[in-house]
C-alpha cells in the first residue's frame, strides 16, 4: 500500500532536528562540531560543481574538504595518544609530564566525517549530484539511524531518496522486523556473551580453555553488538523511507582474510577500496605495488577505528595475511582444502586478530595469546574464573551465538519477505529482549567508542 511519493523537504528538515537534539543529547557542544563539517563539505560540493570553475579550483576545493575532514578527524582521535608518546619521552629524559589540552573523542565522528568527505569525492568524480538545498546535505550528514556508528551511506546511494520516496507499509513493517531482530540480537546475544569476554580479559593470567572461551566470547560479542546497531539502523531507515545498505553478510564463514572483509563492515570496507585502494592502483599494478595497496588499505582500517597500537597492529596483522594470501593465490594447499576447513582456519586468524583488537595494550594481548598457546603460568585464581564463565547459562547463549554466526541465516535475507509469522517472532524477541534488558547493566554498543 503506496502512503505517500512527494518531496520532502519538510520532513527532511524534522528528521535534522532530531538527528542534532539526538546526537547532542548528552554532550551539546558536539553538535557545533557536526555542522561545521556539514559546512565544509557543502561549499566544497558547490565550489567543485560549479560550470566555470577550473580545475585547479576544483582541485582546491576538494583538497580543503579533505585536509578538514582528515586534520578534524586525526586530532580528536589522535591528539591524547600523541600527547602520551611525548610524555613517555619527556619522562624518560628525567621531565615531568604535562597535559596542554584534555580531548574527548566525539561520539560517531569517525562515521560522519567519512560519510561527508565521500560526497565531495564523489562531486569532484562525477559520480554523485551536487546537492543546492544545505538543508537537504544537512539531513544526509545527519541522519540519526546510522550517525554514531553506521553503516557509512554515500550520498549518491540516499539521493534521490531525499528529495523525493515512497512509504509504504510494507517497508515499514520490514524495517520495524528489522529492528527488532537489531534490539534482540544486542540485548539477548551481544551483553549476555560480553559478560564472558570481559571477565576473561580482565583476569590475570587465565588458563587455556578460559582464554579460549572468552577470546571466542569477545569474537560473538563484537559481532552481534556491530550488527546488531547496523540492523537496527537499516530498520529506522526503511521506516522512514530510506535504503541503507547492507553491512554484514555472515562474516564467520569466510573462507579467507580477504572474502572475512568482503562480508565484515562492508560499508567501511567498500569505501576504504573505493577511496584509496583503487586510487592506489588496486591490483592493476605491478605485485610489489599490490601488496603495499593492501598494508596501506588495513593500516589506514587499523588507524580508522582508534588511538592505539593495537588498533594499529590488528590492522596490520590483517594486512599480513592478506598479503599472504595473495601470494600464494589458488595455487596455494588451503584452497584445496573442503570449505568448512577453510572457514575453520581463517576463524582462527580472525579470532587471534580479535584478541589484538580488544586488549588494553600490546603486552596484554601478547598475555592472552600466550594462555591461549599454553605458554604462560596460569593463575591460582582461574578455578574460580571458569566456574563464573562455565555456568550453564553462559554455555547456552555461547552455543546460541555460535549456531547462528555459522548458519546461513541472515537478518538481512530474512527480513526481505514479510510474513505474519515472522513479524510475531520479531516482535516476540523484541518483547523478550526489553525485559531482558531491565536485568542488565548499562552496556553501550561497542563501535561508539569509533
Amino acid at each position: 500500500m503506496l502512503w505517500r511519493k512527494a518531496k520532502h523537504s519538510s520532513l527532511n528538515f524534522f528528521i535534522t532536528i532530531f538527528s542534532y537534539i539526538f546526537y547532542g543529547w548528552m554532550e551539546p557542544w558536539l553538535v557545533f562540531l557536526m555542522f561545521g563539517t556539514t559546512l565544509v563539505n557543502y561549499f566544497a560540493g558547490r565550489f567543485i560543481s560549479k560550470e566555470n570553475a577550473t580545475r585547479t579550483q576544483r582541485n582546491l576545493a576538494l583538497a580543503i574538504s579533505v585536509i578538514v575532514n582528515l586534520g578534524t578527524l586525526g586530532f580528536f582521535k589522535y591528539y591524547m595518544f600523541a600527547m602520551g608518546g611525548v610524555n613517555a619521552i619527556a619522562e624518560a629524559f628525567g621531565a615531568e609530564p604535562f597535559t596542554v589540552l584534555r580531548v574527548l573523542l566525539p561520539v560517531g565522528i569517525s562515521f560522519y566525517t567519512f560519510q561527508a568527505m565521500s560526497y565531495t569525492i564523489d562531486v569532484w568524480r562525477g559520480d554523485a549530484p551536487p546537492v543546492k538545498n544545505f538543508a537537504t546535505f544537512a539531513c544526509y550528514v545527519s541522519l540519526f539511524p546510522q550517525l554514531v556508528a553506521g553503516p557509512i551511506v554515500r550520498y549518491n546511494t540516499v539521493a534521490e531518496e531525499l528529495a523525493t520516496r515512497k512509504h509504504t507499509f510494507e517497508n515499514w513493517m520490514r524495517g520495524m522486523t528489522y529492528f527488532c531482530l537489531g534490539f534482540a540480537k544486542k540485548i539477548l546475544i551481544a551483553n549476555q556473551v560480553g559478560v564472558i569476554a570481559d571477565r576473561v580479559f580482565e583476569a590475570d593470567a587465565p588458563g587455556i580453555l578460559n582464554a579460549w572461551w572468552g577470546s571466542i566470547a569477545y569474537m560473538m560479542q563484537i559481532y552481534f553488538d556491530f550488527s546488531a546497531y547496523s540492523d537496527m539502523a537499516v530498520g529506522l531507515g526503511l521506516m522512514l523511507g530510506f535504503h541503507f545498505p547492507r553491512n554484514f553478510n555472515g562474516p564467520y564463514r569466510s573462507g579467507s582474510i580477504s572474502e572475512f572483509w568482503s562480508r565484515w563492515h562492508i560499508s567501511l570496507t567498500t569505501w576504504l577500496k573505493d577511496y584509496l585502494y583503487i586510487p592506489l592502483g588496486g591490483n592493476r599494478v605491478s605485485r610489489g605495488r599490490t601488496y603495499l595497496n593492501l598494508f596501506l588499505v588495513m593500516f589506514a582500517s587499523g588507524v580508522w577505528h582508534g588511538a592505539a597500537m593495537t588498533f594499529i597492529c590488528w590492522g596490520l596483522f590483517h594486512a599480513f595475511f592478506m598479503i599472504v594470501e595473495r601470494i600464494n593465490g589458488k595455487r596455494a594447499l588451503y584452497y584445496k582444502l573442503p570449505r568448512i576447513a577453510q572457514i575453520g582456519i581463517t576463524q582462527i586468524i580472525v579470532l587471534f586478530g580479535w584478541v589484538l583488537f580488544r586488549a588494553t595494550d600490546l603486552t596484554s594481548a601478547g598475555k592472552m595469546w600466550g594462555a591461549m598457546l599454553g605458554l604462560t603460568a596460569v593463575n591460582p585464581a582461574d578455578p574460580i574464573l571458569s566456574a563464573e564463565i562455565f555456568t550453564p547459562t553462559a554455555i547456552v547463549f555461547m552455543l546460541l551465538a555460535f549456531i547462528y554466526a555459522f548458519s546461513p541465516l541472515r537478518a538481512f535475507d530474512w527480513c526481505q519477505k514479510i510474513s505474519i509469522p515472522r513479524t510475531i517472532t520479531a516482535f516476540a524477541l523484541f518483547a523478550f529482549a526489553v525485559l531482558a534488558l531491565f536485568t542488565q547493566t548499562y552496556n553501550p554498543f561497542l563501535y561508539f567508542q569509533f
